[in-house]
């Protein structure tokens, strides 16, 4: 009796273009499950912690330069307490075609006025410890409604603020200038 041996099954070799897409799927894959998850975290961040902006223009100066780059926190403002006078903040307002990034002088409630370079709050000239390049003219007495903060860049005469678009809805500030971060010569905190 003739015993019959049966060769096993030999499955075709998978043509190199299959080998070349499975390569091809899992290289997709693993940028997929690297690059998505990195960019909702950096969405993330940039939404609802910090983002990185930079000054244009010279209405901060001497304090802030153009071209300078700063980390705008976004913390505080929206857990914490809201603006305070001496803060350096970012606006985007709706009738501005950019941000922009200008101190808070007057608080809701308060009445500001303007005269010969000195600020008044409440009749009470303003200490400001910063340092500031006077200019631009008189302006007030305003009373800066609920929800809204009056700014005012640190370069008076160079500087299209509250006096030029009026006080600024808290809900328009994106948060606090915290950190400079370049050029390295004015790397440190913003004040």
């Amino acid at each position: 009796m003739e015993e019959i041996i049966e060769e096993p099954e030999v499955e075709p070799e998978p043509s190199s273009g299959v080998h070349v897409l499975q390569w091809l799927l899992r290289a997709l894959r693993e940028v997929a499950e690297t690059v998505i998850p990195a960019v909702v975290i950096a969405l993330a961040i940039n939404l609802f912690l910090a983002q990185a902006t930079q000054v244009l223009g010279q209405s901060m100066e001497p304090n802030l330069h153009s071209t300078q780059r700063v980390v705008v926190e976004k913390i505080t403002y929206r857990f914490v307490h809201g603006p305070r006078r001496g803060d350096v903040v970012v606006i985007d307002a709706p009738d501005q075609s950019e941000m922009l990034i200008k101190r808070v002088v007057g608080l809701p409630g308060e009445t500001i006025e303007l005269r010969n370079g000195q600020v008044t709050i409440d009749g009470d000239t303003l200490t400001e410890p910063w340092i500031v390049n006077p200019g631009g003219g008189n302006f007030g007495p305003l009373t800066i409604p609920p929800l809204h903060v009056f700014v005012m860049g640190d370069n008076r005469g160079a500087s299209n603020d509250s006096r030029n678009f009026g006080p600024v809805a808290i809900e328009h500030i994106v948060g606090h200038a915290w950190f400079s971060y370049w050029p390295p010569q004015y790397v440190g905190l913003v004040d």
